[in-house]
């Protein structure tokens, strides 16, 4: 699976950055690869390149996620606070890694190992991806339901209602609008994750005590607590999220005025100009992270701070949190949590599905990216309506969500160490990265990622907590 010395196939998919030159000649390009194309500078700048990170980090934080740190809280009060401080460094460097991979080929991870793995590698792969993609179709049903639990709560109508809707105008945005206008939405959608900071105003918070919890590490040997940290561990590093980010950097690249329709690599751009997209990417993705971790670590306080404190120890969904909320912090903090998940919900259900479809297309050399007609990219498309669509009935036939969420934490317990062994394999590539490959810092934090997820995985399993 592993051998560097597998001829690559020829790099000729859409999104490949040489695409266009196969068919032309350097000097019949209409853009002049060793200019430096002047940008706005400063921090408007910046703010304009939040994108592919931003919508990574906040789709992290769906209703499962949520209901995952409620849990924690909840349970274990503020014990669990130091795991922010681990997940923060590993998820961003996970994350800038996936992306760094997409900005120097100019592909995405399914393509990347494509090239990368022999036959035997890829067929290892096409079992992965399949599995996530079952793994995600449930994780969408799970958050097609909390999006109508939470209209519920907000007297709008019945949950299965509004499970039908979401799911079909959903399917409808990614079938029929431009990229563009897609990562338009995923932005918007984005700040409905400031809610769960705003929440903590409402709540009571003993800052010291939150202080020292998050510093010390409080741990317990418990199989409770262990499954849980796994679960936390599990919904921050997840494997479908590694796909997403590299999919949406190459959709991002191919939208810039640089190269046409495709992506320019940073080899093929000037050296400033390559420099100054890989910072700005870097804030994009850090931001990101930064984000989705400050909102894991809002959940756990402002419920720590309420149901924890009033005895409640038990939240099997994001909807149980909000109804928990009402009588101990009032209506408004209800309002504000619904309206959190119901904001990520229609965040996350595109991202996990497009996300094993984009890696499933790329291994198998297919076109693929919401910048592409159905007709342009009929696998990508269907693979994304078996996500949608899947979601959508199973949200209308009774199915447990919460049954739905243990069998997504075992596929992504199991699949998330093999997802990063692939990624790490990939990225410290010089025959595929050249002089962007991993260097020795994010080589030791993606390495340890890996070997972290490994670890939860035996861990969920050895305790008994499924």
């Amino acid at each position: 699976m592993t051998s560097d010395t597998v001829s690559p196939p020829p790099i000729d998919t859409p999104h490949s950055a040489t695409a266009n030159a196969n068919s032309s000649s350097a000097g019949d390009l209409d853009f002049d690869l060793n200019a430096n194309v002047e940008e706005p500078a400063g921090w408007r700048a910046y703010l304009r390149a939040l994108g592919p990170g931003l919508v990574t980090g906040a789709s992290d934080d769906d209703p499962s996620g949520i209901a995952t740190y409620s849990q924690a809280g909840a349970q274990f009060k503020y014990r669990m606070l130091w795991a922010a401080l681990i997940t923060l460094p590993l998820m961003a460097a996970v994350q800038e890694i996936c992306d760094r991979t997409a900005l120097a080929t100019g592909q995405s991870l399914g393509e990347l190992c494509r090239r990368r793995f022999s036959k035997t590698g890829r067929a290892v792969m096409t079992v992965l991806l399949v599995a996530l993609l079952v793994a995600n179709v449930a994780n969408i049903t799970a958050d097609l339901l909390a999006i109508g639990s939470g209209m519920t709560l907000l007297h709008a109508g019945p949950t299965w209602l509004w499970a039908l809707i979401a799911g079909g105008a959903i399917t409808a945005l990614v079938t029929s609008g431009s990229f563009a206008t897609i990562a338009r939405v995923f932005k918007y959608l984005c700040i409905s994750l400031f809610t769960y900071i705003v929440v903590l105003a409402v709540a009571k918070v003993p800052w010291a005590t939150v202080a020292k919890n998050t510093f010390v590490p409080h741990l317990s040997l418990s199989g409770p607590y262990l499954a849980l940290l796994v679960g936390v561990l599990g919904t921050t590093i997840s494997p479908y999220l590694f796909f997403w980010q590299t999919a949406h950097r190459v959709e991002d690249l191919e939208e810039e005025d640089l190269g046409g329709d495709s992506a320019v690599p940073l080899p093929r751009r000037h050296p400033d100009d390559a420099a100054l997209k890989v910072r700005r990417s870097r804030f994009d993705v850090f931001t990101g992270m930064g984000l989705s971790n400050l909102v894991m670590f809002a959940i756990i306080v402002a419920t720590a701070s309420t149901l924890g404190a009033h005895g409640i120890s038990t939240i099997n969904s994001a909807a149980d949190a909000a109804k928990a909320l009402r009588p101990i912090a009032g209506n408004l903090s209800t309002v504000l949590f619904a309206l959190g998940f119901i904001g990520t919900g229609f965040l996350a259900v595109p991202v996990l599905a497009a996300a094993a479809s984009v890696g499933l297309a790329g291994l198998y050399d297919k076109e693929w990216g919401f910048s592409r007609s159905p007709r342009q990219a009929p696998l990508f498309y269907v693979l994304v309506g078996l996500g949608t669509l899947g979601g959508t009935v199973m949200s209308l036939v009774g199915v447990n969500p919460i049954k739905l969420l243990v069998i997504v934490a075992v596929i992504n317990g199991v699949a998330a160490a093999p997802f990063l062994v692939a990624v790490m394999l990939v990225s410290g590539s010089q025959q595929i990265m050249g002089e962007h490959r991993n260097g020795r810092l994010a080589a030791t934090l993606g390495w340890a990622s890996a070997a972290l997820m490994a670890i939860a995985a035996i861990a969920m399993f050895a305790t008994g907590g499924l």
